[in-house]
């Protein structure tokens, strides 16, 4: 086994690989740029190299740096995670030319199956049923456009080199088909350096299934069963789970064999994923399940497979990559209930799914039996802007499908996190859904019914009379009266906003504190009313919060000066417009967040004034 292991990646799958590394007694060393000075993974690990800028094409994607923080710490082996460099062949290949390990597949094998076109053509020849489509050389756009007539619209346009839904059109119709074409060439010269395409049948009903599968040194290739990842957003996936709802032993042993030659003709060595398109109109069917791709690397998901078969797969690619047999057979394998896995994003539904990026002053995640919480993050990191917003991977296993829905479901309505926002209600209303619920969802379904998935609603009442008895008890202030009446109406800020609340019992007219109301996986603030500010924004205790998504040009003030109502404290551009930021009222600066160049997301916190009055 290895002794000292280089992570080539960041965030969550960074924390991941540590955890399992510190189990076997591996010696770990992060890597980490500006933005990732003082993340979870840096102080999770044994030692920690800075690698560069925080924009991840400065530091994490080059290979050069990574590989010199490897000698200079003495590590044995790189793991690449997912991402980044992790599917680099000339990457891999400089780390077995620098006389290291690479925890991953051989660079030949990345490359064979790194080009879509190429990929499906070795596919076909060791007889992986592929989805019909054109593979040729010829790019010329009229023959692309006749190819894509003989195999009947709606067609898929995609870049041979592309991945994550980037580099992919839909079209349904020949009279959209060169507009569509250009576009997608486009993305994909700018994204990967190559506009070749491919055009697919598009399947109506689409079901995204992919299977496990693990190949070692010797010659040993298993899978660890299939997972559905249908539910997706704009070719994103949302929520996996594994086994595939729908799926008997016939089309599992069908699809399963079939990931396992895909596997072999590329005499493949550790964990990677084979991807298949199902047309699910019909349910499940082995002859109606095709290729789409593999992916030489672990995925995202991993997780809801190592719940359902008991096995760590990080353990199995560091043993594979010292040279290990693998842990077990195929026959030693076996399905144990069901998982499922959400992705659980610092981004806003209601605001078009932008990320929220800031600190995470409060981060709460619920958990239930047979719960399990992947994260890289930790109550105070910041979410920085220049990086995948992943919070945290949000995974619940259960003796049964309803068992793990009811799990996951809990977890996520349990989550409160502020003030940067989250896809947790989404991801709630998402598994409620009737046709999730049913194991029937196509890749679809988000695109057909998402605005209605995403409506921003606020807290019910009860939640509200709950936070606002809270805050107001808490406060104590002397001068209620005892035989105040039965019920009262006390005025408030939910987020900044006037709310009017119904309170029970007696207390104080003048709380002072505030109170995070928390419900269905959304968090809101609740303070106390007192005043309203400059250009309408109400702030209860003095509040000042970015109204929409910009960067800080200007700050006028510093930390404890005295200011009037109406002075200017900040100048935000947004939106291509200079915003100015005024005291709502006489007071002090008494909380001061920012400098100039910041740049803040929606009801970030930018400065607080105290009232002069207390």
């Amino acid at each position: 086994m290895i002794k000292s292991l280089l992570i080539a990646n960041r965030g969550e799958i960074a924390c991941r690989i540590i955890r399992t590394a510190r189990r076997l007694g591996i010696k770990t060393v992060a890597v980490y740029s500006d933005a990732d000075a003082d993340a979870l993974h840096v102080r999770s690990a044994d030692e920690a190299v800075y690698i560069g800028p925080s924009p991840a094409r400065e530091s994490y994607l080059v290979g050069a740096r990574v590989l010199e923080a490897a000698k200079r710490t003495g590590a044995e082996a790189i793991h690449p995670g997912y991402g980044f460099l992790s599917e680099n062949a000339e990457f891999a290949q400089a780390v077995l030319d620098a006389g290291l390990v690479w925890v991953g597949p051989k660079p030949k094998s990345i490359t064979a199956m790194g080009l879509k076109d190429a990929a499906k053509r070795l596919m076909q020849d060791a007889g992986v049923p592929t989805t019909p489509g054109y593979l040729g050389d010829n790019q010329d756009p009229m023959h692309l456009a006749a190819e894509a007539g003989k195999i009947g619209y709606p067609v898929l346009i995609k870049a041979v080199a592309g991945g994550g839904g980037k580099g992919m059109r839909l079209v349904e119709k020949p009279e959209d088909f060169f507009d569509a074409l250009a576009s997608c060439q486009r993305e994909a010269s700018a994204s990967f350096g190559n506009d070749v395409v491919l055009i697919e049948k598009y399947i109506l009903s689409p079901r995204h299934i992919e299977v496990q599968v693990f190949g070692d040194s010797h010659g040993n290739i298993v899978h660890l069963f299939e997972r559905d990842c249908s539910l997706q957003r704009r070719h994103q996936k949302v929520i996996e789970e594994a086994p595939a709802p729908g799926m008997d032993e016939v089309t599992r042993t069908a699809v399963c064999a079939a990931a396992v030659r895909a596997a072999k003709a590329v005499e493949y060595e550790g964990a990677g994923t084979i991807e298949f398109i199902a047309d699910g109109s019909q349910g499940l069917h082995a002859d109606r399940i095709w290729f789409m791709e593999m992916n030489t690397r672990l995925q995202v998901e991993h997780p809801v497979t190592e719940a359902i078969t008991g096995q760590d797969l990080v353990e199995w690619q560091l043993r594979v990559a010292s040279g290990e047999k693998l842990p077990k057979t195929q026959d030693e394998l076996a399905i144990d209930g069901w998982a499922m896995e959400a992705r659980l994003y610092a981004e806003d539904p209601a605001r078009g799914f932008l990320p929220s990026i800031g600190r995470l002053e409060v981060l709460q995640i619920g958990l239930t039996p047979g719960g399990r919480i992947d994260s890289g993050v930790d109550e105070g990191t910041e979410v920085s802007p220049f990086y995948d917003p992943m919070i945290a991977k949000v995974i619940a296993h259960g003796a049964t499908r309803a068992q793990a829905i009811e799990r996951l479901s809990a977890m996520l309505r349990e989550t409160v996190v502020y003030p940067v926002r989250t896809n947790a209600a989404f991801l709630v209303t998402a598994l409620g859904h009737p046709q999730f619920l049913a194991g029937t969802v196509d890749t679809g379904l988000i695109g057909r019914e998402g605005d209605a998935m995403v409506q921003a609603q606020g807290p019910s009442k009860a939640a509200l009379a709950r936070a606002a008895e809270t805050l107001v008890n808490r406060s104590r202030v002397p001068g209620f009266r005892l035989n105040a009446a039965p019920q009262r109406h006390g005025r408030f800020l939910l987020d900044g906003k006037p709310v009017e609340i119904a309170l029970a019992g007696p207390g104080t007219e003048h709380p002072r504190t505030s109170a995070i109301v928390s419900e269905n996986g959304q968090a809101w603030l609740l303070t106390p009313w007192r005043r309203t500010g400059a250009h309408g924004a109400a702030v209860g205790d003095g509040a000042i919060v970015a109204p929409m998504p910009g960067k800080v040009t200007m700050v006028h003030v510093r930390q404890g000066q005295a200011v009037k109502k109406g002075q200017k404290l900040l100048t935000l551009e947004a939106m291509k417009m200079e915003h100015t930021l005024a005291a709502p009222f006489d007071g002090n600066v008494a909380d001061l967040r920012v400098e100039a160049g910041a740049q803040v997301q929606v009801d970030s916190l930018l400065v607080r004034i105290a009232d002069q009055e207390h």
